[in-house]
């Protein structure tokens, strides 16, 4: 029989085993399990060994476009269009009528009103078949024997087209009616900005009654086939994407007056990085070079592990439907090898593993013993 109890410390040392068990162990084998039913969810790439529908595809950036290609070579400045304004020069040996310089604008119906000749249908006609038909009807009319007709353009008709979007000067513009093109429409606006994307939508405004342009119709309706037409009745839109278009060397769009141009802005998804890094959130694709994994992960103020190596980049294919696993090691991208391009629209993941819970159970565990430890006064 004992007289005095004895004091066991085993109790208090199988509390703090159990204590330890639970902090580090406990986690640990949680985390081991998740990651074993997870692992076999999702077929998983390494970021060096990338089939190619899963290469990054990065958006071409709007000043490398040769917008030169939207320029129309056969466009002829001279021809006449009705609201065009003329001057006629005649010299004749008509001794009451010397020489007379008369300003005369081209009616809705293409003709110009002549003094003494009358009224001559020019519209469609360069400036020297122009001359031609006046010389000609004034003779044939028995008004000049021989005169010496000159037509100068001192003013073409100016189509109105209302410039709008990521344009460096929107507002309406006047660009001359006979090359009226999209591309001249851009320059008149000041050109692209930076916040251009490839993607214009043209309105087809209302023109003022009697001034349709039917010189250019059929040459409209050649863009059908790459839906950059600017025909179609008021109220039509039309999308236009300008680096397939400067490509393929389209037929140029000619627009008319009254005409809404609005080029829109790029529309690039951002890079969102999550997990394991001081500032998770989304990131602004650059629009004029490549971003990296290791670029994205500095932008996202680095990792908060000292140990986390793994990361999944979630990609989707290029038909917006399968979603792609790429596993990247943050070791083997800073040596150059698994440093993944990325796309608009990844997202990255800087992931916790085995030993990232292990250290932050550490840290949190020695963490609230140092600070319990600590007198409070």
């Amino acid at each position: 029989m004992t007289l005095f109890p004895t004091h066991d410390p085993r109790p208090h040392r199988s509390v703090a085993q159990r204590t330890w068990r639970f902090v580090v162990i406990g986690p640990l084998a949680a985390w081991c399990v998740v990651l074993a039913f997870s692992g076999c969810a999702q077929k998983i790439y390494r970021a060096d060994r990338l089939p190619a529908e899963l290469v990054a595809k990065m958006p071409v950036p709007i000043d490398s476009i040769d917008l030169s290609g939207l320029a129309d070579p056969a466009v002829q400045t001279d021809v006449i269009c009705p609201g065009d304004l003329l001057e006629v020069t005649l010299v004749t040996d008509f001794s009451k009528w010397t020489t007379s310089s008369t300003p005369v604008r081209v009616s809705p119906d293409g003709a110009i009103e002549v003094p003494l000749v009358g009224r001559v249908h020019v519209a469609g006609m360069e400036i020297e078949q122009a001359e031609q038909a006046v010389a000609a009807e004034s003779v044939a009319r028995g008004i000049f024997r021989s005169p010496c007709i000159t037509v100068t353009m001192k003013q073409p008709r100016m189509n109105k087209i209302t410039v709008l979007g990521a344009v460096a000067k929107p507002g309406v513009q006047e660009v001359p009616r006979m090359s009226s093109t999209l591309l001249a429409a851009l320059v008149a606006a000041g050109g692209l900005s930076k916040e251009a994307g490839p993607e214009v939508e043209i309105r087809r405004g209302k023109p003022p009654e009697g001034t349709a342009n039917r010189a250019l119709g059929a040459r409209e309706a050649s863009l059908a086939s790459h839906e950059s037409s600017a025909g179609g009745p008021p109220g039509t839109t039309i999308r236009i994407n300008l680096a397939a278009a400067a490509r393929d060397g389209s037929t140029p769009c000619l627009l008319e007056d009254g005409d809404v141009v609005h080029v829109l802005k790029r529309d690039v998804p951002p890079v969102s990085v999550i997990g394991l890094v001081h500032k998770p959130g989304e990131l602004e694709y650059p629009s004029n070079r490549p971003l990296y994994f290791l670029d994205a992960v500095a932008l996202a103020g680095g990792v908060s592990s000292p140990v986390a190596d793994k990361a999944l980049v979630i990609r989707r294919a290029a038909d917006q439907k399968t979603v792609a696993h790429i596993e990247v090691s943050i070791q083997a991208a800073k040596r150059g090898s698994q440093n993944l391009e990325l796309q608009p629209g990844d997202t990255v993941s800087i992931e916790r593993t085995p030993a990232t819970v292990v250290v932050d159970t550490l840290q949190t565990f020695f963490r609230i013993g140092f600070s319990s430890a600590l007198p409070i006064f």
